[in-house]
């Protein structure tokens, strides 16, 4: 059965991407706008994430490939015909290379239109292309751009109870991510009658910035990803739906190096996160519930940690934090010593360069299982990051 009710529950199924050509289009000219702070060893990137999803493997857990699941979908025809008009909607194309790029595309396998969707199509590559657009197009630039940051599973897409919401990616490189997810979460029939929670027309909304604290508690990170509208659109949805009783609002600073929530905070047991010290005390929430007459009931903003114990019913949530001196905890905090994926209750996998903070999370009884990636960071994005949960046993099975 697909869904989740919190981030701890035994992890069952997830979602991958593993790397490919993609990341070979990543040059110093164009890496800002792909956002990626370095040009990543793509070699090395694919060994990292095979081990990352063998250590998965190893315990217990499914994996589905991403690209796997799109090349399935594009078997089908309505697939194929929903996907190609929305990748070419780009006004900078034009008519004409619109049109003869809608051509080509239709003319591939879905092996290789899967792949041409992911890693982009070069105009050098557009063997028909012609027109005013293509002659003044430089040879390297791209008429389908590459999507890198598809590696990053968790922000396209997250399951919140059996929904899934297919998120609004708020960058412009990211935007197709949501549009590839969704089309497997619709046409795959791993999915069939699967509800959409989310969809990628509505306001910014990221998956990163999406916490399940506890069963019906939901905390949404808004900054440089996510609105303070994506917010409210998730509030009506997942309480119109049954899904939560609580959504804590939590504002976080709009810069790249907290670009998401989890990149602050992230849970490894039922009342334990690892967070980044300098926001862990200071990081506040605004409470969010239904009243009687379905209005949103937003309450005066508190310090995360409390609103969170109060709406998880429990006495206080744990904090282990990424070390005390100030320059440890600000490089694993950009090397997501925070962004930690947890297997079941105090197990989680995490980087294996966040030194300090794996001894912490070891001194405080979590098990941690340590994976390299010093390629795959390239992109600022943890083992969380880099997995969408596709099912998790309920919190209700550990009792």
């Amino acid at each position: 059965m697909n869904g989740a009710d919190s981030e701890v529950g035994r992890l069952a199924t997830v979602m991958l991407h593993r790397p490919g050509a993609e990341l070979k289009r990543l040059t110093p000219r164009n890496s800002d706008k792909l956002l990626f702070d370095a040009i990543p060893w793509v070699g090395r990137a694919q060994e990292e994430h095979d081990a990352f999803a063998e250590a998965l493997r190893d315990h217990g857990v499914e994996v589905l490939y991403l690209t796997e699941l799109l090349q399935d979908t594009l078997e089908y025809e309505a697939a194929r015909e929903e996907i190609i008009p929305a990748v070419l909607a780009d006004r900078q194309l034009g008519d004409r290379l619109a049109q003869l790029t809608r051509r080509h595309l239709e003319g591939m396998d879905p092996e290789d239109l899967a792949q041409t969707l992911i890693s982009g199509l070069a105009r050098e590559e557009l063997k028909t292309g012609r027109g005013l657009v293509f002659d003044l197009m430089d040879r390297h630039d791209f008429v389908v751009d590459p999507l890198p940051n598809l590696l990053f599973t968790r922000d396209s897409s997250v399951w919140i109870g059996d929904r899934v919401a297919v998120t609004s990616l708020a960058m412009p490189a990211r935007a197709r991510e949501s549009l590839l997810t969704r089309l497997i979460y619709t046409h795959h029939p791993r999915f069939a009658g699967i509800e959409h929670l989310y969809e990628p027309w509505l306001e910014h909304l990221e998956g990163g910035d999406v916490l399940l604290m506890a069963p019906g508690v939901i905390a949404v990170g808004t900054g440089e990803r996510t609105t303070p509208a994506g917010v409210e659109r998730l509030c009506r949805r997942v309480f119109a739906m049954g899904l939560a009783h609580t959504v804590l609002a939590v504002p976080i600073a709009q810069q790249r190096a907290t670009m998401h929530l989890d990149t602050i905070c992230t849970m490894v047991d039922v009342d334990t996160v690892v967070m980044y010290p300098p926001v862990a005390y200071s990081l506040q929430a605004h409470t969010v519930t239904m009243t009687a007459d379905d209005e949103l009931r937003v309450a005066e903003p508190r310090p995360f940690l409390e609103a969170a114990a109060r709406a998880m019913g429990i006495e206080r949530v744990k904090v282990i934090d990424t070390g005390l001196d100030p320059v440890t905890a600000e490089r694993e905090q950009w090397d997501d010593g925070n962004n930690t994926l947890a297997l079941a209750p105090r197990v989680a996998v995490a980087y294996e360069r966040n030194v300090e903070t794996n001894a912490r999370l070891e001194a405080a009884g979590v098990k941690v299982i340590r994976i390299a990636g010093s390629e795959l960071g390239s992109g600022r994005g943890g083992p969380r990051c880099m997995s969408c949960p596709i099912s998790r046993e309920p919190l209700s099975a550990l009792a």
